[in-house]
Order: structure tokens, then C-alpha cells, then sequence
């Protein structure tokens, strides 16, 4: 798997380490005074003010904040080079801070930038290094941003499922943290999710595309879904679970089903819900996708313990255990299922994946499973 690309060192003279005369409580009152101006849109005397700030300020905490400043502004009127200049080298400031916090948001800006900047790849790959950071104070208040940008960034390759699962995110952390501006900003992303999805499915009707369209329904329902709208997300679900069942796409089908499965689950009809499910375990099981076994138990788990019933809900645990070592997604050295919880994960040559802390606790050079050589490993 390829490697994280590493941010790019910073070359603006304001951040090298030299003489700085100004003080801790100087650097709070100067960032202030920014925002005030920023605040009653004097924009250029505000950037003047955080500019002198970097150059002067000894203050490495008052550093950082000034330059999230800077990036946020950059990025309000459409800066987007110079937001990333600033991002880079927020990153160098908070590898200097060594606080996971910092390094979080720091890392946040770094794929707000390149997301601006339409680079999709990279902005991917800061977020999951942001959701792979060992747990942080601000995890829980950022975590819903970093799902967006990442949605956004599926988005913007046309990746419209896992567009669709980071936005559902986003919009979980909205609604558990009393987010209206996440909230907000997630909705209009949908808007713009939804408006290409739309314009796909013109283009499948225009050319017959059946495959196309089955996947434009099951969009348009999980969006419907997502937002409430359970009315118009089940003739939706319908709809493409006809096409699929038309056009033989089992793995489609399953997709439709586990929707379905959702729907129910939200309206508290548990039994229906259990029926949609066996349905789409049947299938996935007839196709071998252990990925979907996985989430469909993960479901059932759900429900079974909604409704108490505990010799099945330890069975399908059982289950799920199993395809997870089926699949070989645990750490073939501390033995914990991988995506438990965030950690940072390598990946070698030979294809198996350990995380990173165990594989620099063991000091082996060679693979733990396979012996093979592991000189160039990458990251995932």
C-alpha cells in the first residue's frame, strides 16, 4: 500500500528560528487584536497584524494559533496557495509543540488545503492520518470535520459510496456534539453530492445504462435515508433492488438490503429489520464478500441487543470474530482486531498488515508471519 506523502517542509523566511522579541502575553494581545480587525473586516490589516506576529513572536503555542488564523482567513477569501503555505509550516510548529492535539489540527489544515486545491489523493491521506493519531482531547470536536473533508474529497473523484458513508459520519458527530455549523456544512456538501449523482443518473437514462442506474437509486436512498427521509428513501431502495435483481448484482443487492436494514432499525421495527439482513447475509454469503458479512453482523448485533435477546447476539459476535480472522484483519502480532479503534497501521511487502507500534516494539527486520524481508514497508 502506498506510503502517506509527507507534508512538505516550510522555506518562508518567517519560519526559520531566529531573534524574536516578542513575549507570550504580547503574542495573545496581537493575535486578539487580528481577530477584532478580521472580525470588522479590515482583512489586510488583520493579516498585517498575525504576519508581524510570526515574525516576531518567540511563543511557539501563540505560534500555531496565529497561523490557524491565517490558514482560516486564507481560505475565506479563496487564497488557496497561500492557506497551504500555512498549513506547512503550522505542521512544523507542531511537530516542535510535540502535542497530539496540535498535530491533529495541524494535519486537518493540511487536507482542508489540498482539498481546495482539488488534490483529492492527498487530502485522503491526511485524513486518515488525523483519524490514525493516537486518541487526542480535540479527536471528538474535529473528528466530524475531518469525515468532511474526506467525504469532500471522494466527492471530488466521484467515489459517491464512500462519499456518502464519511458524510454520515460528519453528520453523526453534527448531531452528538450540538454541531449547527458542522451540521450545516455537511448538508450543503449532500446538496452538491447529491446534484452529481443526479446529473449520473441523466446520463445512465440517456444511454441505457441500467448497472448506472441501479447505483444512482441506491445513492439517491441512502441520501434520503441519511437526512430522515425514510418515505422517500424505501421506493428508492425498491427501485434499484429491481435493477440489480434484473441485471444479476448480488453484491448490489446486499447493498440495497443492508439499506433497508437501516431504515427499519431507524423506524424501531427490529423484526423487519432481522429479515432484511438474513436476506443480505444470504447473499453476501453466496458471493464470499467477507466485507459485508462483517458490517451485516455488526448490524445484527445491534438489533439483538435492542431486543435482549442474548444467545443470538453472542452468536453473531462468534460469527463476526470469525470473519475477521478469515480475513485476516487483526495485528498478526498483538492479535487485536484492526479498526477497533484508530491506530496507525503498516503495511509490507508480502501484504501483511501489523500496527506500526508493534512492528517497531518487535525490532524485527522481516515479516512476523511470513519471514520475508520487510526493508520497504509502506503506510496505510
Amino acid at each position: 500500500m502506498p506510503r502517506s506523502p509527507e507534508p512538505p517542509r516550510s522555506l518562508h523566511p518567517w519560519a526559520a528560528r531566529g531573534s524574536r522579541t516578542m513575549g507570550q502575553d504580547q503574542t495573545k494581545q496581537q493575535i486578539e487584536k487580528g481577530l477584532q480587525l478580521y472580525q470588522s473586516n479590515q482583512t489586510e490589516k488583520a493579516l498585517h497584524v498575525w504576519t508581524k506576529v510570526l515574525e516576531k513572536s518567540a511563543d511557539l503555542v501563540g505560534r500555531f494559533r496565529v497561523l490557524g488564523c491565517l490558514v482560516t482567513a486564507h481560505s475565506e477569501m479563496g487564497r488557496y496557495k497561500e492557506m497551504l503555505k500555512f498549513a506547512v509550516v503550522q505542521i512544523d510548529t507542531a511537530r516542535e509543540l510535540e502535542d497530539a492535539d496540535f498535530l491533529l489540527e495541524s494535519y486537518l489544515n493540511l487536507a482542508r488545503s489540498n482539498e481546495k486545491l482539488c488534490e483529492f489523493h492527498k487530502t485522503i491521506s491526511y485524513c486518515k492520518t488525523c483519524l490514525g493519531l493516537p486518541g487526542t482531547r480535540a479527536g471528538a470536536q474535529l473528528g466530524g470535520q475531518v469525515s468532511l473533508s474526506m467525504g469532500n474529497a471522494f466527492l471530488g473523484l466521484s467515489l459517491f459510496q464512500k462519499a456518502l458513508e464519511s458524510f454520515e459520519k460528519a453528520l453523526r458527530y453534527a448531531h452528538n456534539n450540538d454541531d449547527a455549523m458542522l451540521e450545516c456544512r455537511v448538508c450543503c456538501s449532500l446538496g452538491s453530492f447529491y446534484a452529481q449523482v443526479k446529473e449520473s443518473m441523466k446520463i445512465a437514462l440517456q444511454h441505457g445504462d441500467r448497472p448506472l442506474q441501479a447505483l444512482c437509486l441506491l445513492c439517491f436512498a441512502d441520501i434520503h435515508r441519511s437526512r430522515g427521509d425514510l418515505e422517500t428513501a424505501f421506493p428508492r431502495y425498491d427501485s434499484a433492488m429491481s435493477i440489480m435483481t434484473e441485471i444479476g448484482n448480488r453484491l448490489g443487492q446486499v447493498q440495497v438490503l443492508l439499506g433497508v436494514a437501516k431504515c427499519w432499525i431507524a423506524r424501531k421495527a427490529l423484526d423487519k429489520a432481522l429479515e432484511a439482513i438474513e436476506k443480505a447475509q444470504d447473499l453476501a454469503e453466496e458471493v464470499g464478500n467477507k466485507l459485508s458479512q462483517l458490517k451485516l453482523h455488526c448490524l445484527s448485533e445491534g438489533v439483538y441487543r435492542s431486543k435482549g435477546l442474548q444467545r443470538e447476539l453472542r452468536a453473531h459476535v462468534v460469527r463476526f470474530h470469525e470473519c475477521v480472522e478469515e480475513t485476516e484483519l487483526y495485528c498478526g502480532l498483538c492479535g487485536e482486531s484492526i479498526g477497533e479503534r484508530n491506530s496507525r497501521l503498516q503495511a509490507l511487502p508480502c501484504s501483511h498488515i501489523f500496527h506500526l507500534r508493534c512492528l517497531h516494539n518487535n525490532g524485527t527486520r522481516s515479516c512476523p508471519n511470513c519471514r520475508r524481508s520487510s526493508m520497504k514497508p509502506g503506510f496505510v
